[in-house]
């Protein structure tokens, strides 16, 4: 371990070369480290290291940090295996359960064990593998640090400093509230999703042309890899299980407004969505503000959007978000940009007076 409390020591090996591994090697070495890389498939080891995040482990290799970044249910015997291998090194992971591994290492033995401190990146994408990887996928992401009660202090400092060296924000959590936020965060809204999805799947083909931004919204998780995520769910069963109970009941009591004909009780179902949709946090972390959005016709023409941003920028109104709704049957794309509440007429007058149509 590292004599300077809070310091990473080199050479930080990377066991496993997928979306994340590669992305945090990209990181590490970005930020001046340098970077072993291990995986059991050799493709993936070439196309890493062929893309700088790292070069491959030797025997005589002495890593002073070790990051697991394997599928979730090899996490648990990976750590214990790095522990073992690697007895002076520092061992964290970036799976996204942390109850399930820290058992694992428990059940290993109380050697490795304060050497071991879990973390998760709040980060990924639809894609996987090493060629997803990007440098900048952590950048101002929150990346959970799960320290438990047997953890050495000095090793969750280093790995809290990996975490900034590599992009990410901080967030302390213990295992359990991790793994019961990713269940409420995460975890069951792609399972919702992937319902959702799955209604479209028998749907008729006059049904689906019907299909708008709304529908994209509520599915775009759904289109991740099943196996991993079997994999993650399944690691998180119990948090899993409770807010599903809590969902499923919340799916009876709407069932009943709807059949009822119940508008006050249907009502108040949306009405806690909408709660909902306004406690999560700002970018940066901030409180939620009021936001509303603004609708303009985009025609499907090379260098429109480049026109429609640079006039956006003239109009002095920060944008927040920015979605683009394609309809088949239209020359034009409706976009929509998010900008907050008090600032969507300024914005709307300034774009009309640029040409621009509009929606209110």
């Amino acid at each position: 371990m590292s004599e300077t409390p809070g310091r990473v020591v080199g050479p930080v090996l990377v066991v496993g070369a997928g979306l994340l591994g590669t992305s945090l090697g990209l990181a590490c070495r970005r930020a001046g480290l340098d970077v072993l890389l291990q995986d059991v498939s050799a493709e993936h080891l070439r196309t890493a290291s062929g893309m700088g995040a790292g070069r491959p482990v030797t025997d005589d290799d002495r890593p002073g940090l070790v990051v697991v970044a394997v599928p979730p249910d090899h996490v648990g015997e990976a750590v214990v295996a790095a522990l073992e291998a690697h007895p002076t090194a520092v061992v964290t992971d970036v799976g996204s359960v942390k109850a399930l591994p820290l058992a694992t290492v428990r059940d290993a033995g109380p050697a490795g064990l304060p050497r071991y401190v879990g973390s998760h990146p709040m980060a990924g994408s639809e894609r996987s593998g090493p060629l997803a990887a990007t440098a900048s996928l952590f950048d101002g992401r929150p990346w959970a640090v799960t320290p438990h009660a047997d953890a050495d202090p000095d090793c969750v400092e280093s790995v809290e400093e990996m975490v900034r060296l590599c992009g990410g924000t901080v967030v302390w959590l213990t295992p359990e509230e991790h793994d019961r936020a990713v269940a409420r965060t995460s975890h069951v809204p792609h399972l919702l999703s992937s319902l959702a999805a799955s209604a479209l799947a028998t749907g008729p083909a006059n049904h689906l042309a019907l299909s708008g931004q709304g529908v994209r919204d509520v599915t775009r998780v759904a289109g991740g890899d099943p196996r991993l995520y079997s994999q993650i769910v399944g690691a998180n069963a119990s948090a899993v299980l409770d807010l599903l109970g809590e969902v499923r009941a919340g799916l009876d009591a709407l069932m009943a407004a709807v059949a009822d004909g119940d508008r006050a009780a249907l009502e108040g179902a949306l009405a806690r969505g909408v709660e909902g949709t306004r406690a999560i946090p700002a970018k940066h972390g901030g409180p939620a503000r009021p936001m509303r959005t603004v609708y303009v016709s985009v025609p499907d023409h090379p260098g429109e959007l480049a026109r429609l941003f640079s006039d956006a920028v003239a109009s002095e109104v920060n944008i927040e978000d920015i979605r683009i709704d394609h309809d088949p049957a239209r020359p034009v794309g409706l976009v929509e940009l998010v900008v907050e509440d008090s600032r969507a007429e300024h914005l709307l007058g300034s774009l009309e007076s640029r040409g621009w149509q509009t929606h209110r």
